[in-house]
């Protein structure tokens, strides 16, 4: 695994708001700054920006983050958690989320494909929202047949409704802290911490 991979960095995030300074109060923010709140496209890393100087940005904007690329951001000011997004970027959050979802919609077909037992007793297909045992079993063997090819074929063969909303709500909650586990999301530095030692 190279280093990229292993600090999971963002090349690419969906802006969720720019936030003027009159709107962001936070007593140790300096005045009149304006920065932008974003949402990573690979692992949902939430991220305050810079933008380049002279540049507009527009909530739902994919903006480059990587380095000597021409990109409207100037550079990633510092990871952020749920409880620092702005009221306008927490109500932007689960469209963005949708975005995300539904354009790398194979990738999370995938995670029906691939998912594995966590321990004897809970498999990870039972940490998404509604799916116990009894459909767990159902998707299992469904899998076993042919591998699932899109949402759609997953609901088409399981009871499972609506597996994009399954997992964009996962990722939500994921987002918010909610969950021990993580699936989708890049753990808060915390977790992230206690999982190197």
């Amino acid at each position: 695994m190279d280093e990229s991979q292993n600090r999971m960095l963002e090349s690419h995030a969906y802006v969720l708001a720019v936030v003027t300074p009159k709107v962001y109060l936070r007593d140790s923010r300096p005045r009149g700054e304006t920065v932008i709140q974003a949402l990573g496209e690979s692992y949902f890393t939430l991220l305050e920006l810079a933008p380049a100087r002279g540049k507009k940005l527009h909530s739902h904007e994919r903006v480059i983050l990587e380095r000597d690329a021409k990109s409207k951001i100037d550079h990633v000011k510092r990871r952020i958690s749920y409880d620092d997004l702005a009221p306008e970027s927490s109500a932007e959050l689960p469209l963005v989320v949708e975005i995300i979802v539904t354009k790398h919609e194979q990738k999370y077909v995938q995670f029906f494909n691939e998912a594995k037992p966590l321990t004897t007793r809970m498999h990870s297909l039972q940490l998404l929202p509604g799916i116990g045992s009894t459909l767990m079993w159902a998707i299992l063997e469904e899998r076993k047949k042919e591998p699932f090819k899109s949402f759609e074929d997953i609901a088409d063969r399981t009871k499972l409704q609506d597996p994009k909303k399954v997992v964009i709500t996962r990722i939500m909650k994921e987002l918010q802290e909610e969950e021990k586990r993580y699936l989708f999301v890049r753990p808060p530095p915390r977790i992230e911490e206690a999982t190197r030692r």
